[in-house]
């Protein structure tokens, strides 16, 4: 006699076995429409799986989180049944959801093209309207593979083989279709919808393994409501507008080469972008209380074992032996000897052998140490993108080293200027979030309660709200994460607050307590921005290149009608100059609605227009990036209202 207790505390007891569809239609017809699986003790299951035992359990229909994983996994199901009705030559390997949708990888002689996508959106519309019932079976394991084996499912049976012994083979039908898989799956066809469309094609190595044949894959979105599909696909289009590689070369801010892969070239333009928030962002510590540092980019690989990185991430470092020969020349060598070195990837163990030099006392703390330290790391040419994800970077880092008491005082001061910097920079939807203990960790249970104890409780001492991502902590200490949402809806993991009690062990760094006692130090790893490479690319895209006027690299530019006004012109640049505004005059022999055009291209936030008239009354015509209305001022009032625009939000 079952008895199932629901999220709101409620419980319902049942005389024998009870499944999803039996618990909806106990609770409400309605409910029971909607319907499409349930949640038993926190795992979501088919909605006509039965269980004999008191759980607590949850109905879960479309709308819920859990009812979109579902619509994705199916949709990639339909997709595998639509391509092999249309090419029955198709082997189907995984196809699993990812972020905002699904993919699936086929083995095919001939690939997919983008040209194939209306057929097989057509078929998977046609599968949906035909309400194909969704069937779970458990095949024995030699019987699975020799069925696999036998329809041409060669990777099937590869994946059925290498499945731990005792694990069950499940088998989900869709109609006459079938496919290995874990489930669970919806109802049948009709509960996917058709909010999905299919987005583009890629190949893919099997298993991941270059060595391996190459497969087909096939992306694409699902969504529970067609509305929310128009809205993602509105964000991809907008996402294409807004890429910072292509605004980059356009406002031409950086550029990137073969011959330096995941290093910038910064140009004029994009570097004054970066010295202005790099200015700012110095400001912030500075009143903040932070001193600032400057450590070494190459170190002996003997400090890395010291903290432990060696060990764990040699691999992403770029090393150098300490031997160099004194004549280079054929067959010159390196002595294999020698002392290895390696670019920074981190600054902190550097951080520390500041703070080791001398000896520090418990009035000391907390300290706050910061460097806009540039860093290396090996990442695969497959992983870089643009300038968000580099092997050259330089963070806004700084570390805090404070006793335990001071730790929640410490994350509550971090977190007001965190907040602080992110609504300057214009992100106002900002969430943040507590990562809590992994499965692989040092420490012990006590040791974790007490550590997410004090960031939680420092949280709520500040008003924060927060949200729990169980797990996602780092081996050795809890952290809080800032995840920033842009102008179109895209979330951003940035600044960090990481609670470490363990590289201050490695390398031995104490301070001297109240009571004369050797103690260690706590270290709170923070950044607000992270990357300022990373970070310059999100502003881009969140602005669409349209900076604030004191972030711009050419806040304004003067612009002739005639000629007979280049003399104003030069006076008017000269007096935009003076008053600290980066200022260009365009004198060229154009037509002004040509200049106009380009420079607003160019994304410059205001285009001042002078003629013969506005030379003779000592007036200006400004047109603001983004608006066709032009507004007759003086150049006095023009210059004091760019100037105070101009101004870092952090100095008004």
């Amino acid at each position: 006699m079952p008895t199932i207790t629901l999220p709101d505390g409620a419980q319902r007891q049942f005389d024998g076995p009870v499944s999803g569809a039996d618990l909806a239609a106990d609770i409400s017809k309605s409910l029971s429409k909607k319907a499409i699986a349930w949640k038993v003790d926190g795992e979501v299951t088919d909605l006509d799986e039965k269980v004999d035992r008191d759980v607590t359990a949850a109905i879960v229909t479309r709308d819920d989180e859990d009812g979109l994983e579902l619509i994705r996994h199916d949709a990639a199901h339909l997709l595998a049944q639509a391509v092999q009705g249309l090419f029955p030559d198709t082997q189907v390997t995984i196809g699993p959801v990812i972020e905002d949708g699904f993919f699936y990888d086929f083995a095919r002689e001939e690939p997919f093209s983008t040209e194939d996508f209306e057929a097989i959106e057509r078929k998977m519309q046609e599968l949906v309207d035909a309400d194909l019932p969704t069937r779970k079976e458990v095949w024995p394991r030699d019987e699975a593979i020799a069925k696999f084996k036998e329809q041409g499912e060669h990777y099937k049976a590869e994946i059925i083989s290498d499945l731990p012994e005792g694990e069950e083979i499940k088998v989900y039908h869709h109609g006459d279709w079938y496919d290995l898989c874990r489930g669970p799956h919806l109802p049948s066809t009709k509960h996917i919808g058709k909010a999905f469309k299919l987005m583009k094609v890629a190949g893919a190595y099997w298993r991941g393994d270059h060595r391996n044949a190459v497969l087909h894959r096939i992306y694409g979105t699902a969504w529970s409501h067609e509305k929310q599909l128009k809205l993602h696909l509105h964000r991809i289009e907008e996402a294409e507008k807004r890429d910072h590689r292509k605004l980059g070369k356009e406002m031409d801010l950086f550029h990137l080469q073969d011959e330096a892969q995941g290093s910038v070239f910064w140009h004029p333009n994009g570097y004054t972008i970066w010295v202005a928030l790099e200015a700012y962002i110095r400001r912030k510590l500075n009143k903040d209380g932070y001193e600032e540092v400057k450590t070494p980019q190459l170190i002996d690989a003997r400090l890395w074992e010291k903290s432990g990185h060696w060990g764990k991430y040699s691999q992403n470092m770029f090393v150098v032996p300490d031997d160099v020969p004194d004549t280079v020349s054929d067959g010159a060598t390196f002595d294999p000897e020698a002392k290895l070195m390696a670019l920074k990837p981190m600054n902190c163990p550097a951080h520390v052998q500041i703070f080791n030099q001398g000896i520090k006392s418990y009035r000391d703390l907390p300290l706050r140490m910061a460097e806009f330290g540039c860093c290396h790391r090996n990442e695969p040419h497959g992983a870089l993108h643009g300038i968000m994800r580099v092997r050259q970077f330089t963070q806004d880092d700084a570390h805090i080293f404070c006793r335990w008491d001071q730790i929640a005082e410490e994350t509550k001061k971090f977190c007001a200027l965190a907040s602080s910097v992110y609504h300057d920079l214009g992100f106002e939807d900002v969430r943040i979030a507590l990562a809590t203990r992994p499965e692989q960790r040092i420490g012990t249970d006590e040791e974790w309660d007490r550590m997410e104890k004090v960031l939680g409780d420092a949280l709520a001492e500040a008003g924060l709200e927060y949200e729990i991502l169980g797990g996602e902590g780092a081996f050795y200490a809890p952290k809080l994460e800032y995840h920033l949402r842009d102008a179109i809806g895209r979330s951003w993991q940035c600044g960090t607050l990481q609670l470490d009690p363990l590289l201050p062990e490695r390398l031995d760094a104490s301070f001297i307590d109240e009571d004369g006692s050797k103690q260690r130090p706590v270290m709170l790893h923070r950044a607000i921005l992270g990357s300022m490479e990373r970070f310059i690319g999100m502003l881009i895209e969140n602005h669409a290149g349209r900076m604030p006027l004191w972030l711009a690299p050419v806040q304004a530019v003067v612009a002739t009608i005639t000629s007979e006004a280049d003399g104003y012109a030069a006076e008017a640049t000269q007096k935009l100059v003076d008053a600290g505004l980066r200022t260009e005059s365009d004198l060229r022999n154009e037509k002004i609605n040509y200049k106009v055009r380009e420079h607003s291209n160019a994304k410059v936030p205001a285009i001042l227009v002078c003629g013969g008239r506005e030379a003779e009354e000592g007036t200006v015509s400004i047109r603001r990036l983004g608006s066709k209305e032009n507004r007759t001022i003086s150049l006095e009032q023009a210059i004091q209202e760019l100037t105070q625009e101009a101004t870092p939000p952090d100095l008004r």
